[in-house]
């Protein structure tokens, strides 16, 4: 695996290559993620692609300086000056990196060979981030909230104390709002990568139109991105779209799972 930094506008883009193959291959990390997390995929796949695993902004080693906005007009551009433009590449996205993925098979299809998403988010509208994110007072609550979160995890902690909240969806937040510095990357991290929302119908048109290939693996008991939603996109596409579920939680980018998801891009 080798580390290398290229220049994007005003910003340091850092991202990771992996193998030597001839076909090219762009992973995409989930939140809190970097790009080395698909190592575990060099020796599986690396004699067939190259892997590009990029840190997203606000994430590793990238230096974002554009502000709070991370476009697919930016992620092309990125993937164009690492590797022979329209030259044809796979998607590889794991969670948050999965509505990356699933957004540049929307908006470039044509140069789309293979797609593999695992637990990835951007299959339903999660209404909170929606709020939080594309709306002006939502971002104005959500920043206030980061700062003086205490009235919301109040709330939250009577929801789950009266059922009405999930305890390990209680226990993430705890874990990303508790600590003043990740709440403040929260909000960076959420606010800037806002604009990654696939349009679910128009993807499936898409993918069925240009004959890409697309596995789903999820989780059974992955709490946080539900296998429901995989099953439902899935509908009346064919064979093209094929959903896995396995007996796991939402962990799913990790070694012992990595022959499983390699198969998918080999076949």
């Amino acid at each position: 695996m080798e580390s290398h930094f290229i220049a994007y506008r005003n910003s340091t883009i850092h991202y990771y290559s992996l193998g030597n193959g001839k076909e090219w291959l762009f992973c995409f990390h989930g939140y809190g993620e970097l790009g080395s997390s698909f190592e575990i995929f060099e020796e599986l796949l690396g004699y067939r692609y190259t892997l590009i695993a990029l840190d997203f902004p606000f994430h590793g080693e990238t230096d974002w300086q554009e502000g709070l906005l991370f476009e697919i007009t930016d992620i092309i551009e990125i993937i164009n000056l690492i590797k022979p433009k329209d030259q044809p590449m796979s998607l590889l996205g794991y969670s948050m990196g999965g509505r990356v993925a699933m957004q540049l098979v929307q908006t470039i299809p044509h140069q789309i060979k293979k797609l593999v998403l695992v637990a990835p988010d951007g299959l339903h509208k999660n209404k909170w981030q929606w709020l939080s994110t594309k709306t002006k007072i939502g971002n104005q609550l959500f920043a206030h909230t980061m700062h003086k979160p205490g009235w919301m995890m109040g709330l939250m902690n009577v929801a789950a104390r009266l059922g009405i909240f999930n305890k390990s969806i209680l226990k993430f937040v705890h874990y990303y709002l508790d600590d003043a510095g990740q709440r403040l990357i929260l909000y960076r991290r959420w606010t800037t990568m806002r604009k990654f929302s696939p349009d679910l119908a128009l993807l499936k048109k898409s993918i069925i139109k240009n004959k890409i290939p697309v596995h789903i693996l999820f989780g059974k008991y992955d709490r946080v991105i539900m296998s429901n939603h995989g099953f439902a996109f899935s509908k009346n596409a064919g064979a093209y779209i094929k959903v896995i579920e396995i007996q796991a939680g939402h962990l799913l980018l990790r070694e012992k799972y990595a022959p499983l998801i390699s198969q998918w891009l080999v076949v």
